[in-house]
């Protein structure tokens, strides 16, 4: 694989995710005010996009609530911050069974199962430039839970993504969700081309090294636009790696709580971190207006609100 360097870069800052990470960090945000908050500091520190998921405002664990991806997305619209918002729609397919010798019935605990229709339900609501469409079924590293994505539930997402005009990002976690991501473009549900973030060192998906990655990159088609991200201490390896292979790059609390030894992040640092490498490498670092350019996405607000 030839070097070519990707020489005008978008950075994607994922602001909380929807792991267990609430009680590790103090920076990871909670209710939607501190999402919106720290996703409009990461768009100040140079991120293009901002990937968000809810979680319960006490709690902290990760929520579905179409009401508070509403506030989010309101409070980022509102600020005068401009940034391509781009908000999950992977929450809704979590299976956890019961245990090796009695997987059923399954455990309620973690269990949360809807159709498409409602795991789609904030993405029709709110209407963001980007959503995210997990391409595939995975086991995680927990022992009885798989995130659970078939085909029809894609090919039913996907259609409801496209005709409500919301870029998909596909999220590979192996190079089968790539092979299908290319057939849903292939059959029409997705147009083309396609966005993609390939997803590294995810147990127990694509593992985290160099031939694997590589062998991802080369699986994309060509003009179809692409980032990558790795965990924890990795991040910022991979944002090296993904520029030098062609593409953009993630980096955010999401997947990482950490700057250096001893030192948490904020997200807003993660992404400075981030435009540093990528400059220190001769590349640039493109704005929101750049990526809708180049993604062909129109800037728009959902029904009810002020664009």
């Amino acid at each position: 694989m030839p070097l070519a360097p990707n020489r005008e870069v978008f950075i994607t800052c994922a602001v909380t995710g929807s792991g267990a990470t609430q009680d590790r960090s103090p920076h990871v945000p909670r209710s939607p005010a501190e999402i919106a908050a720290s996703a409009l500091d990461a768009a100040r520190a140079g991120a293009a996009i901002v990937h968000c998921h809810v979680r319960d405002p006490e709690t902290g664990k990760p929520a579905r609530d179409p009401a508070l991806y509403r506030e989010v997305t309101e409070r980022i619209r509102d600020s005068g911050t401009d940034v391509v918002l781009n908000l999950t729609a992977g929450m809704g397919g979590d299976i956890v069974f019961g245990g090796a010798e009695a997987p059923l019935p399954l455990n309620p605990a973690g269990t949360d199962m809807v159709g498409a229709t409602a795991r789609m339900e904030h993405i029709a609501n709110c209407l963001p430039e980007i959503c995210t469409l997990d391409c595939g079924t995975m086991n995680f590293a927990e022992a009885d839970y798989v995130m659970t994505n078939t085909p029809g539930m894609l090919r039913a997402m996907g259609g409801m993504m496209t005709r409500l005009g919301v870029c998909p990002e596909i999220e590979a976690f192996d190079t089968g969700h790539l092979w299908f991501a290319k057939q849903l473009v292939e059959e029409g549900t997705l147009a083309g081309p396609a966005l993609v973030q390939l997803c590294m060192g995810v147990p127990w998906g694509a593992p985290n090294d160099l031939n694997t990655f590589l062998a991802m990159v080369n699986a994309i088609p060509a003009g179809w636009n692409w980032s990558a991200f790795s965990l924890g201490r990795n991040q910022m390896d991979y944002v090296a790696a993904a520029v030098l292979a062609g593409g953009n790059v993630r980096v955010g609390l999401e997947d990482n709580l950490w700057l250096g030894k001893g030192q948490m992040a904020t997200n807003a640092q993660l992404v400075e971190r981030a435009v540093t490498l990528i400059e220190g490498m001769g590349s640039h670092v493109i704005g929101p207006e750049a990526v809708r350019s180049r993604l062909g996405l129109t800037k728009r607000a959902p029904k009810g609100l002020a664009a």
